[in-house]
């Protein structure tokens, strides 16, 4: 136990650079409401529901991180800061990161699937701040979403997500592209989705430029009327 818990601290060292050593990281809000939730979510497996809250409106209380008892989590999740909402039916796998704004909300329980009515978050997801998403959807395992996007749907596995409503951006996966993003929002323009789209349109320019270099003079002559007919 006491090596998982030196893993999980080397987890999140590896995702923020600013701590200096193991014990700062132990000072960190989201440590602390991780911790307190797997006592609220033991208490809400066993029908303890009113300690299970309880547990958990402490743990909001000190660290601004509401994380329900029944939520599900995975191993070695990073929630950066603080003001982190996570729901109910919410199941989160291992090694996400999740920043300070970022919510994981629910629908209405009629249009849930069996009661679910948050989302399911594959490994390695990196949730940037202010992100939401909303509904039983799943985000595949290594996706990224953009800071204040909002995703309503599915999300493929590696996918970049940004906007509102949030939108696949056009990257080619690349192993610089794999790596850990910090706040899973690229800075760069060639991310931007209005910037691919121009660039789209201007390889499409390119390759009808080239196209008509290559035609002839005769090609560019009308044809005679009754030619086809003759050569029938």
């Amino acid at each position: 136990m006491f090596d998982t818990f030196v893993a999980y601290l080397d987890s999140v060292k590896a995702r923020d650079p600013s701590p200096r050593s193991r014990w700062e990281i132990l000072l960190y809000p989201g440590v602390l409401a991780l911790g307190l939730h797997r006592v609220a979510h033991w208490l809400y497996r066993g029908e303890m529901f009113f300690l299970a809250r309880f547990v958990n409106h402490l743990s909001r209380a000190l660290t601004a991180i509401d994380i329900h008892p029944g939520a599900k989590i995975g191993k070695r999740l990073f929630i950066d800061h603080g003001f982190v909402v996570i729901g109910e039916t919410a199941e989160i796998g291992d090694d996400v990161t999740m920043y300070q704004g970022s919510t994981l909300g629910g629908t209405n329980p009629t249009n849930g699937v069996g009661g679910k009515r948050h989302p399911t978050i594959g490994d390695g997801v990196i949730i940037s701040l202010g992100a939401a998403i909303l509904g039983p959807i799943t985000v595949g395992a290594g996706a990224r979403i953009g800071a204040n996007a909002v995703v309503t749907k599915d999300v493929a596995e590696g996918a970049t997500m940004v906007g509102i409503p949030a939108r696949s951006t056009l990257v080619e996966v690349k192993p610089e592209t794999q790596d850990f993003v910090p706040y899973g929002t690229p800075c760069s323009e060639k991310f931007d989705p209005q910037t691919q789209q121009l660039e789209i349109l201007r390889c499409e320019v390119e390759t009808l430029r080239k196209r008509l270099a290559e035609l002839t003079p005769a090609d560019l002559k009308p044809a005679k009327p009754g030619a086809s007919a003759r050569k029938a």
